[in-house]
């Protein structure tokens, strides 16, 4: 056994090009609040607080990222709720295949980052909901 023991996702880092764009979709779309980066940063970087001690990460570079199925997800108390929020912003949802007892779909930020909106109706439970195997 390993003294390694993972806690929890401690934050999620994701590139972005326009300050003024992103502030606007993560603060004023997602209702998250900001909170100081490092002081000892000397790039420019948005961090915002999620439960638990999590922080969310925005790094500025001249371009955005390729666009692909990585993601990173935030968990919401009623997805249907906020399927109306998005699409009363403006905002494409992409549905995707079904995870079993949950509700989910995708939105993207403005610079492409794609984002999971995720409901667990019931926990997940691998020996009821799991494949018959690890894939190889």
């Amino acid at each position: 056994m390993s003294g390694l023991r993972f806690t929890h996702l401690d934050h999620c880092s994701v590139i972005i090009t326009d300050l003024a764009k992103a502030r606007a979709f993560y603060v004023g779309v997602l209702g998250l609040k900001e909170i100081a980066k490092p002081r000892t940063f000397d790039f420019v970087a948005l961090w915002f607080e999620l439960p638990d001690g999590q922080t969310l990460h925005l790094l500025q570079k001249p371009q955005p990222d390729t666009r692909s199925p990585r993601h990173f997800a935030l968990r919401v108390t009623d997805v249907k709720s906020a399927r109306e929020h998005f699409r009363d912003h403006g905002i494409d949802i992409q549905e995707t295949g079904p995870i079993p007892h949950c509700d989910r779909f995708f939105v993207h930020d403005p610079d492409g980052n794609r984002i999971e909106v995720i409901q667990w109706l019931e926990p997940y439970n691998p020996t009821i909901s799991g494949a018959e195997t690890l894939d190889e």
